[in-house]
């Protein structure tokens, strides 16, 4: 409980509240939205540059063999996860614009670097992870915008949909990035390996300046005035639902599936995410900017309330296996006798 208090603290969940709030008072306009537009894309361009130039090829043939799992993944983020989102789209007297960001949320990838982490924390089996997120996030280049046009048609009046334009920016500032970043490996690699904090900084800074921008837009476009106190309270609850069902469905799917432990962690970790590292950027392309700060508050509140819960998860996660490593050991020690 203590961790999951301090969780609230942490630094990037501060920095992203500070964010929305100096967007608030001092949104950017005229020129200086213009310059802090371009270099958001520009940081988004960097960031999965570096993503492309870190994951290694041996990393993806020796995950992609768990074929099974990473279906199972797959099948969490964009079949249960949209299911879920249409049935929230659809429930009485929920103002449109909240609408449409719950429904866009459950449309996104999963993420990768929380997704990893968390599962490396419980103990699980981190090759296949790394796979699961990041062939999650390659897919949802181009899965996420299709189901948007599929699904969002008239939800909310978000005016989501697939356009020649939007395709070529999605085209431009995530996929031929991250291919370029791949093939750079050779002479990459070693530097992006060596300097993570790097690819941290480039992550959470693109993410905040995306968000500004964002958020500038929709705050003189009346944002404010159109989401409540009562909204937001409303989205979290929401959120909150959402996330304990998706946990419970990918859960219970480890076991039916008869995963093992390692392997049911990954299917809990990368299949109950949504990345907020991409459904900000694709939320800039797809929306018209007057609604992406709206948009965008869905999957703000469920980026931090998953951290929290998983942080939670995945710490209960260590320390019962510990326990189990300790009393294999003991066992060891009376006599027992131990399989390997």
């Amino acid at each position: 409980m203590l961790r999951s208090i301090l969780s609230l603290f942490e630094p990037f969940i501060l920095m992203l509240l500070g964010t929305v709030a100096l967007a608030s008072l001092l949104p950017a306009r005229g020129d200086w939205a213009t310059m802090a537009g371009y270099a958001a894309d520009g940081g988004i361009v960097l960031l999965f540059f570096l993503h492309g130039a870190k994951l290694s090829r041996d990393a993806i043939w020796e995950g992609a063999r768990n074929w099974r799992l990473h279906l199972a993944v797959l099948a969490t983020t964009f079949v249960v996860f949209p299911l879920c989102g249409l049935a929230l789209a659809g429930i009485p007297h929920l103002a449109g614009p909240v609408a449409a960001g719950l429904l866009f949320l459950t449309l996104l990838p999963s993420t990768v670097q929380s997704s990893i982490a968390f599962t490396a924390i419980a103990r699980g089996n981190v090759a296949a992870a790394v796979c699961s997120a990041s062939f999650s996030n390659l897919i949802g280049i181009v899965l996420t915008p299709a189901l948007v046009a599929l699904l969002m048609g008239g939800i909310g009046g978000a005016g989501g949909g697939i356009s020649l334009s939007a395709v070529e920016a999605i085209v431009l500032q995530l996929l031929v990035p991250f291919v370029a970043g791949h093939l750079s490996r050779p002479w990459t690699g070693g530097f992006v390996a060596r300097r993570k904090a790097l690819l941290t900084v480039v992550d959470r800074g693109s993410i905040l300046l995306v968000v500004y921008t964002a958020f500038g837009a929709a705050v003189v476009e009346g944002l404010w005035h159109r989401v409540s106190g009562a909204d937001l309270a409303l989205i979290a609850l929401i959120c909150t639902l959402l996330l304990g069902v998706v946990l419970l469905v990918t859960w219970l799917a480890g076991r039916a599936l008869g995963f093992a432990r390692e392997d049911a962690i990954v299917l809990l970790f990368c299949g109950s995410k949504k990345s907020l590292a991409s459904g900000v950027p694709m939320a800039g392309v797809l929306f018209p900017a007057a609604q992406v700060g709206v948009v965008l508050l869905p999957v703000m509140l469920f980026h931090q309330i998953q951290l929290i819960a998983c942080a939670v998860i995945a710490r209960r996660y260590a320390d019962a296996a510990s326990v189990a490593d300790a009393t294999a050991g003991t066992g060891t020690e009376a006599g027992a006798t131990v399989r390997p």
